[in-house]
């Protein structure tokens, strides 16, 4: 009898969890993916690769110490030149923040010049969380959106800085009345994002407020984000549930809870889902069971210093000789559309065939703006969207809306889409 419960807990625990090697397996793999990306020099460094990096087992101090100083010295100077611009950094200066945590870099060694004016990064994101606050109490939002204001707190938070109160309560007002969200449809990413902003103010006893609504805004997150579970086990989306499981294990949750999540992720990692490096550096925390709030402990000593990059191995992909048609429909923000149509070669990249249509065809143009998951629309036939006017130019195929970039996502297969010029 004792021999057959203990079989039974055995098989119980055996189906809970992976094959411990095969999960390794694929961890160091996609370890070896992200640091692969590193080499690229035609982009700009992205934070969020570094903060994965840094909180996986397997480390190549040498390479991300290098990254770490193009960090410095690039993504640095492209915050200043956006700060000279009058452009939003909140979200962007916060992973910068933590990259930096994520090395145990000193904080306050690290300053930011703007209008003349030289101060510690802490202090001009403090101020600019002031500024975004300031603007929720006027207009009911933050300038920029929930994602990067809670990143802002969680930068904050995981740093020892003391979060305003006031600047918290937006949050979990926000959380309460349901203004974080796309559209009508609730975002996943940014109730993740907001759960361990929150979470870190919890954990860290920060005055709050009202500690009864802290708690009840942590309990709604993680209620949502459970509710968000599609049949496949993905939150949201494929590129949401990374962040969802990170938060839902900082928010305490069982490995049960995330069971099915993980191995959603697992089986995407398996078949290649992730190719984007920002994609990748959400997940692959996620997979080691790690979170952004254990950025606050960590130490940076005696550090495993095995990984290294092989040349990658990954086939080749020969160039298809087969063309699909591409019905293209651009939709301006007072409601006139525009048709065009063009054969591209199989397995382009949408931003590959949008460039062969406006060489092709006259009446068709656009031009883009990088981010940290890539080049992004944001003119199309002269009109702008802007984040500023909380405006963006929503992407479609078939009427499904695509959940990757413009360099992401491949044509495969003859198929109409829509560019619509979208409010949020």
């Amino acid at each position: 009898m004792i021999t057959l419960v203990i079989v039974s807990v055995l098989l119980a625990l055996a189906a809970g969890k992976p094959c411990a090697s095969d999960h390794e397996a694929l961890l160091l793999s996609l370890n070896k993916q992200l640091l692969r990306s590193v080499d690229t020099k035609d982009t700009l460094p992205n934070p969020s690769v570094h903060i994965a990096l840094r909180l996986s087992k397997n480390h190549n101090l040498a390479k991300e110490s290098e990254y770490l100083n193009r960090l410095k010295a690039e993504f640095h100077d492209d915050i200043e030149k956006s700060l000279r611009n009058s452009e939003l950094v909140v979200g962007r200066l916060a992973l910068y923040i933590l990259a930096l945590k994520s090395s145990c870099h000193d904080l306050e060694s690290v300053h930011l010049t703007h209008n003349e004016i030289k101060e510690s990064l802490l202090i001009h994101l403090k101020k600019e969380m002031e500024e975004e606050k300031q603007n929720i109490a006027f207009g009911h939002r933050p300038k920029t959106n929930y994602y990067q204001y809670s990143l802002g707190i969680l930068a904050l938070c995981v740093s020892s800085v003391r979060v305003n109160t006031h600047v918290s309560q937006k949050l979990i007002h926000a959380v309460e009345h349901r203004q974080i969200k796309h559209g009508e449809s609730l975002c996943v990413d940014s109730h993740a994002m907001a759960g361990m902003a929150l979470q870190c103010l919890k954990d860290e006893g920060t005055a709050v407020k009202n500690t009864a609504e802290l708690d009840r805004a942590l309990a709604t997150i993680k209620q949502r984000l459970l509710d968000s579970k599609r049949a496949d086990g993905h939150m949201g989306n494929e590129f949401s549930t990374g962040l969802a499981v990170q938060a839902l294990m900082a928010m305490g949750s069982q490995m049960e809870e995330c069971g099915s999540a993980m191995e959603a992720l697992r089986a995407d990692v398996k078949k290649g889902t992730y190719h984007n490096p920002m994609a990748v550096s959400q997940v692959l925390p996620a997979l080691h069971q790690r979170t952004y709030l254990q950025l606050k402990s960590q130490e940076c000593r005696n550090e495993d210093d095995t990984l290294t990059v092989d040349a990658d191995s990954a086939s080749e992909v020969l160039p298809s000789h087969g063309q699909v048609s591409l019905q293209v429909e651009v939709i301006k923000s007072n409601g006139a559309s525009s048709m065009f149509s063009i054969h591209v070669p199989t397995g382009s990249s949408l931003f590959e065939a949008l460039k062969l249509l406006q060489d092709k065809q006259t009446g068709f143009t656009f031009s883009t703006e990088d981010s940290l998951w890539g080049p992004f629309l944001s003119v199309v036939n002269e009109e702008q969207a802007r984040q500023t006017d909380r405006r963006y130019w929503q992407l479609s195929s078939d009427g499904n809306s695509l959940t990757e970039g413009i360099k992401d996502y491949k044509i495969d297969s003859a198929q109409n889409i829509t560019i619509k010029n979208t409010g949020y």
